[in-house]
């Protein structure tokens, strides 16, 4: 792979890795209110022991456990633009294997 193609790619996972981090930031901020509120709803729900208690906690909690799957895939993506980012600098330090 030539010197300019692996620039090329490089650059690309590195912008990839700034916002991927970027929204992780922000999705962090995002689960911390969200499970906030789902501990809120569960507290609310056991002292009420009212249906409409129960079925508020269950939504928040579906939403603070979807949030937390999206928290994950998104870290997971990170690892691999992180490698990628990483294999990119070998080949440009190295050189082509």
């Amino acid at each position: 792979m030539h010197r300019s193609t692996v620039e090329r790619r490089l650059k690309d996972a590195h912008q990839r890795l700034e916002r991927a981090r970027a929204e992780l930031a922000v999705l962090d901020e995002q689960f911390a209110v969200v499970s906030d509120i789902a501990d809120d709803t569960r507290l609310k729900a056991l002292v009420a022991e009212t249906p409409i208690a129960s079925k508020e906690h269950d939504e928040a909690s579906r939403h603070a456990a979807a949030m937390g799957r999206t928290r994950e895939a998104l870290r997971a993506t990170i690892v691999e633009l992180e490698q990628r980012q990483n294999d990119l600098l070998d080949r440009l330090v190295v050189g082509p294997s």
